[in-house]
């Protein structure tokens, strides 16, 4: 695989860069900067900013208002905004559920959906996980029973990311329990300001509210919502599943939390020497970067894949495993970085509060940045999950 950049991607990158340099806005780079907790408006803004420019969805089919990008350009462009700290694209709407409407959608369920994830006008959220569930996501309990030209929904989801904010939330629904289990599962849109819809926040402990608990109470759901045949929602769940992986690796932002953490390691002393000098923790980071730069060419072979035209493959789980692994492990050394500094925990700080932390500023963030990273080997289908699709569909076994 040749890796140099010709010179049409590095007049590209230039323009990426430039464009990034002159359109970012800086209140919202102000608050990445500085790590605190970013708000809906940020994510929403910026988006809307790449919509305008036509940038938003670079994976999507150009016939849909994708880019029609090289793998490559994707792949810079993906670097660029790593490198310049933006809001990462919120997947649910453009990475997870616009593949699965324009894969398996009708025309009409197309032209009412797709504009409105491109110009984020509508904020998505995920319908999978279940109480009792674990990462056994077959076995789900909520119900879709049809009635006439509605189905009516009951039953509950849990660690429903960012539902607080969401317009719509793409569903995993039994439909059938007569049956195998993965075959009587349907998957629905719902629109979460329908009667019967609660929400409610579950707080993390880092002390964040991301992720809800969503309880469904005699929804009505317009048969029209149901995306493909009736009882064929798993294998349109899978290929959801595929991009959601694939998404989860974020080498570009992996670069940077090495980044931050040689800048903290270097501020920090062990006896008198800054600790980026001490052989065994630059031993660690090293090591680190390089797990990172294999993981960034088992990226750019997945790239190469799609590009042409192969959706995600098992290789997808091999990215969602490093991947993950690596950012825990980057929020790890960080707190080993700061020692003593990142004890004390203030949520003012992450929020923007104009008062002294205790210690240097950049400590404040590192143990709730801990503690948060350990739901990433979680989510996505567990690490443990992944192992098992590797063992099965890539070695044979």
């Amino acid at each position: 695989m040749d890796l140099s950049f010709s010179a049409a991607d590095l007049a590209f990158r230039d323009e990426v860069r430039a464009f990034i340099a002159e359109n970012y806005p800086a209140d919202i780079k102000a608050r990445f900067d500085a790590g605190v907790e970013p708000l809906k408006e940020d994510f929403v803004r910026w988006q809307k900013i790449l919509h305008a420019k036509g940038w938003v969805a670079p994976a999507w089919p150009k016939e849909y208002g994708g880019t029609g990008w090289t793998s490559t350009q994707r792949y810079i462009f993906q670097e660029e905004l790593g490198a310049a700290n933006t809001p990462g694209i919120i997947p649910f709407g453009l990475a997870m559920v616009g593949p699965v409407i324009y894969t398996f959608a009708t025309e009409a369920q197309k032209q009412r959906f797709l504009p409105r994830i491109l110009s984020s006008d509508d904020w998505w959220c995920q319908g999978y996980s279940e109480p009792g569930s674990g990462s056994d996501l077959a076995s789900l309990k909520t119900k879709a029973v049809r009635q006439g030209d509605k189905y009516i929904v009951n039953g509950s989801k849990t660690w429903t990311t960012m539902a607080q904010f969401a317009d719509w939330i793409f569903c995993l629904v039994r439909t059938d329990s007569t049956v195998k289990q993965q075959e009587g599962i349907s998957f629905l849109l719902i629109d979460m300001k329908a009667p019967g819809i609660t929400v409610r926040p579950i707080i993390t402990m880092d002390g964040g509210h991301e992720v809800n608990e969503v309880f469904l109470d005699n929804v009505e759901v317009p048969v029209e919502n149901l995306i493909g045949q009736e009882g064929q929602g798993w294998t349109y769940a899978k290929f959801l599943l595929g991009h959601e992986r694939s998404g989860i690796a974020a080498v570009s932002r992996s670069k940077k939390g090495i980044a931050r953490l040689r800048a903290i390691a270097k501020a920090e002393t062990i006896d008198g020497q800054p600790l980026i000098e001490d052989d065994s923790f630059l031993r660690k980071v090293n090591e680190l970067e390089i797990d990172l730069t294999a993981l960034e060419y088992t990226e750019l072979r997945t790239l190469a894949r799609e590009s042409q035209g192969k959706g995600p493959g098992p290789e997808s789980s091999i990215l969602k495993i490093k991947g993950t692994e690596i950012q825990q492990a980057i929020t790890e050394l960080a707190v080993e970085a700061a020692g003593y500094y990142a004890m004390p925990f203030n949520r003012r700080a992450m929020d923007g509060a104009n008062e002294p932390t205790v210690g240097p500023s950049y400590a404040a963030f590192v143990a709730p940045s801990y503690f948060n990273m350990r739901k990433t080997s979680i989510y996505g289908g567990s690490n443990e999950i992944q192992k098992n699709i590797i063992a099965k569909m890539v070695l044979g076994l």
